[in-house]
């Protein structure tokens, strides 16, 4: 079972550019290895009374349970049991003894990962350089996040090295009390073993000498937990109540408050209050209105009664935007030609030019929606404020930015905010923000108490940081063999940027054309002779930020609708077509082999006079250094509403952890883009979100969730993501489904009529 949470500690002073450059500096070396370390160093983190602390990760306590520090958020992905079973794994520990405790804020914590989207495709060594950079970057600054599905990608090595370390440390205390050497002992079921003997864990760890740590402890070469589809840690606690979300935080006086928000971009100019009665109290913030009662309804309720009125906003968010996005794609008022070139070029290979001249040339334009995170635990934080500092407790995605988010609301300095995370119930990028922590310490300095704040489901809705829209444009030519020509204009606003502008600085919030914006649509897989790709940047005044697959949500849907227009075009079946031009990338070649043999055949079955019609679209998508391949199968009635029945998915995300929640992360990836793709729309109205809670924002219903069939690929290769990987491939697959039922393309999601 998970030990209760602890605090996640300090963060350091805010990013400055000589900071930055510092960092980026100190990145061309290699990232600190345990051979370099200190044997003796303080950690942040802590060992209670029995407990003994062998590294920043890794404590044994004189029961003999072993407990894991883990520095990422559980929000149902299964990170906690998969960090831990590596290190179980390496340490060779009881799995049935095995705890985790949220890890404080400090550099050993500090994600190692962060460039590693950055550094995909570049050549050595300027990818060493980059990773360096980042993994500096990251401990410099503390920065501790989760996100980008790179949880098991950066930190197997670390923690198996960290376990290592620790493994050798027990075996050589045992092998002093046998006099024996230590290289011929080790570790299985939480025991030390040499030949016949065994001690347990708990009776050696006492005796530990880290002065004895070799400068590069040896890894093991058979695995014996990884891989295997072990029970979560977090499973049992959320079966029988007893695991703590963010809004089962108690606390001696604890006050609930409620908030009204301004619109995007507006400030508070003044508000008409009634009295409050006796333990209520009104908080007014720079941007926001609140209530404190003893009850969240009762707060709530009143608040219902203020009167805010709020600044006016400038170019407030509304359909404009939309139009904008769209508009950007035009070249003086006109659509472009096939090879005039639109925005900023990314990637180009071939001749363009030449090879959309003449006939055949195929024609798409392709758009999408704002989307909503929708999370079913909506945004909460609960904050202490005293003279000393703040406390904060918060279902958090990043410690770090929730605690750099406080004590810029309070102006304080940063060692004075302590941070404990919770479970979550849902993130999908939306809970590395820190806005509902920094209200909630404004909150509770204000009303003298520590406050739980909750937004209400209209609050989250209209306040959410948006999955921007974007549009597309599209040419090319395709023959027997594949997609000879490729030309693609993205337009989308920089959500990097924005997130960067939010929440580090502006500095790094300057929005940019590039690559980085339109991920997913640079590297295809397909071999393509001519191409060029393109990023028109979008301007935008609403809201945005990271939502699951960030921006593989929105290139899978129209790389892969657009690959099925041309293998029609070219009169092929899309699965054999799209293998034809995977011959250089044969991991890519088995995905889709194998989900073909899933699904069966492509394409439209009549079936009986009076039936649905149905039919089967497939796509191909590789995202957060996993390959995953889906078709879907729709059932489009003469009348009604079309309906997808089954799904089927192959993956092929690296060495596996835990297939089970591989699996799972599938599963849920796969409803959780159906939802956005046959339903999901945010649009705007004067400056307000008109979708404000699920009955305008529907998500997929049990009733009404296919069937999902998940096939996991073995390979030995390095882990990839699985938390998003599973979203992007959903919505071409489900697209090209309709259009092969229904003889039309489907260019616009949602897909379904609101």
């Amino acid at each position: 079972m998970p030990e209760a949470p602890r605090p996640a500690g300090r963060p350091r002073a805010g990013l400055t550019r000589r900071r930055l450059l510092v960092a980026a500096v100190a990145g061309a070396g290699l990232a600190i290895g345990w051979g370099v370390w200190p044997r003796a160093r303080a950690f942040n983190w802590t060992a209670a009374p029995g407990e003994t602390l062998i590294n920043a990760y890794v404590k044994i306590g004189a029961d003999g349970r072993v407990v894991v520090a883990v520095a990422q958020a559980e929000m149902g992905q299964g990170i906690w049991s998969a960090l831990a079973q590596i290190v179980a794994d390496e340490l060779g520990a009881d799995w049935r003894a095995v705890g985790v405790e949220p890890a404080p804020l400090g550099p050993d914590y500090a994600n190692p990962g962060l460039a590693a989207g950055a550094a995909a495709g570049l050549g050595e060594p300027l990818r060493s350089l980059v990773q360096g950079a980042g993994r500096q970057l990251a401990r410099l600054f503390e920065f501790q996040i989760t996100g980008g599905s790179n949880s098991v990608r950066a930190w197997e090595m670390p923690l198996r090295s960290a376990a290592a370390a620790a493994r050798i440390l027990l075996v050589q205390a045992a092998a002093r009390r046998w006099n024996v050497d230590w290289r011929e002992c080790d570790t299985a079921g939480g025991f030390v073993t040499y030949k016949a003997n065994r001690l347990p864990f708990h009776a050696v760890v006492g005796d530990v000498d880290p002065a004895a740590l070799p400068d590069d402890p040896p890894l093991r070469t058979t695995r014996r937990l990884v891989g295997q589809p072990l029970l979560r840690l977090d499973v049992p606690g959320k079966v029988d109540g007893s695991a703590r979300f963010g809004s089962d935080v108690r606390l001696p006086g604890l006050g609930f408050a409620a908030i009204r928000q301004a619109p995007a971009g507006a400030r508070l100019d003044d508000c008409d209050f009634p009295p409050p009665p006796p333990g209520f109290s009104l908080v007014e913030g720079p941007d926001f209105i609140a209530c404190v009662g003893d009850s969240w309804w009762a707060a709530a309720r009143l608040l219902a009664a203020a009167k805010p009125r709020w600044t006016r906003v400038d170019n407030a968010p509304g359909p404009w935007l939309e139009a904008a996005v769209k508009g950007g794609l035009l070249v003086d008022g006109r659509a472009p030609g096939p090879a005039e070139p639109i925005g900023e070029t990314v990637h180009e290979a071939g001749d363009i030019a030449a090879a959309l001249a003449g006939p055949g040339v195929v024609t798409a334009d392709y758009t999408l929606p704002f989307l909503a995170h929708a999370c079913l635990e909506p945004m909460t934080a609960t904050a202490r404020v005293t003279d000393e500092g703040a406390e904060l407790w918060a279902p958090t995605q990043s410690a770090s930015l929730a605690a750099r988010a406080v004590a810029r609301a309070l102006d304080i300095d940063g060692d004075g905010v302590v941070v404990h995370p919770t479970l979550i119930g849902g993130g999908f990028g939306r809970k590395v923000e820190g806005d509902a922590c920094a209200q909630a310490a404004i909150i509770a300095r204000a009303a003298g108490r520590p406050v739980q704040l909750i937004w209400s489901r209209e609050e989250d809705f209209g306040h959410d940081m948006l999955r921007p829209a974007a549009a597309a444009r599209l040419h090319g030519k395709a023959g027997p063999n594949g997609i000879t020509a490729w030309h693609c204009a993205i337009a989308v606003p920089d959500v990097g940027a924005a997130f960067a502008g939010r929440n580090i600085g502006s500095l790094m919030g300057r929005p940019a054309a590039g690559a980085g914006a339109i991920e997913g649509a640079v590297d295809l897989p397909y071999v393509i002779p001519a191409q060029r790709i393109s990023h028109v940047l979008a301007d935008c005044t609403a809201p945005l930020g990271f939502w699951r697959s960030v921006g593989h949500s929105f290139t899978g849907f129209i790389v892969e609708s657009f690959v099925d227009e041309l293998a029609l075009a070219a009169k092929q079946d899309p699965g054999a077509f799209r293998l034809a031009m995977l011959n250089e990338r044969p991991r890519h070649a088995a995905v889709l082999r194998t989900v073909l043999e899933m699904g069966g055949p492509l394409g439209r079955d009549d079936g009986q006079p009076g039936q649905p019609v149905v039919a089967r679209g497939v796509a191909l998508v590789e995202s957060f250094g996993s390959i995953v391949a889906q078709i879907a199968e729709v059932e489009v009635p003469a009348q009604g509403t079309p309906r997808v029945t089954r799904v089927w998915a192959a993956a092929d995300c690296g060495r596996v952890i835990n297939p089970d929640t591989v699996t799972a992360q599938i599963e849920g990836g796969i409803v959780f883009g159906l939802s956005a793709a046959l339903f999901g729309r945010i649009s705007f109205a004067q400056g307000q979100v008109e979708q404000d809670n699920f009955h305008a924002y529907p998500l997929i219903t049990m009733a009404d969730c296919p069937e999902i069939d998940v096939r996991i690929i073995a390979s030995d290769a390095d882990p990839g993501g699985i938390g998003e990987p599973g979203t992007p491939p959903i919505a071409p697959a489900v697209a090209n489904a309709l259009a092969a039922a229904t003889g039309r393309r489907w260019p616009s999601l949602p897909l379904l009529p609101a």
